[in-house]
């Protein structure tokens, strides 16, 4: 296994780590029990994979051919399951948006990065459009899932800046895949992704919306 190869196989796994504790702290919030909240977890952390090589028509999708993914997802989640017996701070509002707000943001940052190199590899590198879209859906995917099955409104379309900033990272990536390299450039969607999340959060930032009246 190459650098390159190494260096995406971590962040796969730290993008799945970091879904998979939001899939978790959701489900605390919701009062799920062990196994809701196991199957959160690794909801959020797969779910946009699976969307992804269903439209790549790479079946059974990676969760399934390389279940150490979803071993991760599943174990990460009942980490934070165990935590939150022991206390519950973890259940406060404040503590639980921070914490779903720093996870998403790595989350989607990886997984958007993760896509570009997805649509590169199957030998779409040439498609800008179909590309940047994959990116977008392996990035948000995942917390779309986690939203519906939580019974909420998928946090895309009400949070701050989320999926626009899933799409400058993928655009980014895009553009500077051959530039940059490959490790360059998924670094600099994750950074980018993150950094934008974080600061619409803290500055506020939000999408128009139409009046009600």
């Amino acid at each position: 296994m190459s650098r390159v190869e190494i260096f995406v196989t971590i962040l796969e796994l730290i993008g799945t780590v970091a879904f998979a504790v939001s899939g978790a702290v959701t489900a605390l919030k919701k009062r799920m029990d062990v196994f809701g909240v196991s199957i959160m977890g690794l909801t959020a952390a797969c779910g946009g994979g699976v969307v992804r090589d269903v439209l790549l028509g790479r079946v059974p999708p990676a969760m399934f051919r390389a279940p150490s993914y979803a071993l991760t997802a599943v174990v990460t989640s009942l980490v934070i399951f165990l935590l939150a017996l022991r206390r519950a701070a973890c259940m406060k509002s404040q503590i639980f948006e921070r914490v779903l707000l720093l996870s998403d943001a790595v989350g989607l940052g990886v997984f958007t990065a993760v896509g570009v190199d997805a649509a590169v590899d199957a030998g779409f590198g040439a498609e800008p459009f179909f590309t940047v879209f994959l990116a977008v859906l392996t990035g948000v995917g995942g917390g779309v899932l986690r939203d519906i099955m939580a019974g909420d409104r998928p946090y895309i379309f009400v949070k701050h800046i989320y999926a626009c900033a899933s799409l400058l990272g993928a655009l980014l990536c895009y553009a500077l895949w051959n530039a940059a390299g490959k490790a360059g450039a998924m670094l600099l969607c994750l950074l980018t992704v993150f950094a934008v999340r974080v600061l619409a959060a803290h500055y506020r930032w939000s999408l128009p919306k139409a009046p009600l009246d």
